[in-house]
């Protein structure tokens, strides 16, 4: 079983030695991106993200999604965006393996442990539309926040991080009408 505290420590270690600036903010264990948006520093300035772990049937090719905490997750659309076929959520195993991550605590702060870089992160593009963002430091009973050029300039680039942008709007197939219309 992974250790959230270690490895929320050695994290944060990682990014005091670096300088990079964040804010920590302390609190009751959040499982669910509900509970995150109830958090009092979570303002209309902070992009708290909704972190999901994919991987192909095979489970050989891993995706780090980025969305916006109200954005609806469709497999389709990620699939279709990426040119993956049958992506689904990745096993618990994963997370911890290559993570050391749990459920309920995953973080693009976790790509730190993914020395081998088989993890591609990816992002919906909303998520970079406010002037901070927010995620877990490997451990749900905290919350970092970054400025947005801190987080993509800084943190990701440490973590020898590309990030892959993927639009979540479905595209309809001729003769059909897009969702909402």
């Amino acid at each position: 079983m992974t250790d959230l505290l270690s490895t929320r420590r050695e994290v944060l270690s990682l990014l005091d030695d670096h300088g990079i600036p964040y804010e920590l903010h302390e609190h009751e264990r959040a499982f669910t991106i509900d509970d995150c948006l109830r958090m009092p520093f979570i303002g209309p300035d902070v992009t708290i993200c909704k972190n999901i772990l994919l991987c192909n049937r095979q489970k050989t090719r891993f995706y780090l999604m980025l969305l916006k905490p109200l954005t609806p997750f469709r497999t389709a659309v990620v699939s279709k965006a990426l040119g993956v076929s049958r992506l689904s959520f990745a096993p618990e195993e994963a997370l911890e393996g290559r993570l050391h991550l749990t459920s309920g605590s995953v973080s693009p702060l976790g790509l730190w442990f993914d020395k081998a870089h088989e993890i591609t992160l990816c992002y919906e593009p909303g998520v970079r539309d406010t002037p901070r963002i927010a995620f877990h430091p490997c451990d749900n009973a905290a919350t970092v926040i970054f400025a947005q050029e801190v987080f993509w300039e800084r943190v990701l680039p440490l973590f020898g991080v590309t990030p892959v942008s993927v639009s979540m709007e479905e595209t309809p197939r001729p003769g059909e009408s897009p969702i909402g219309a």
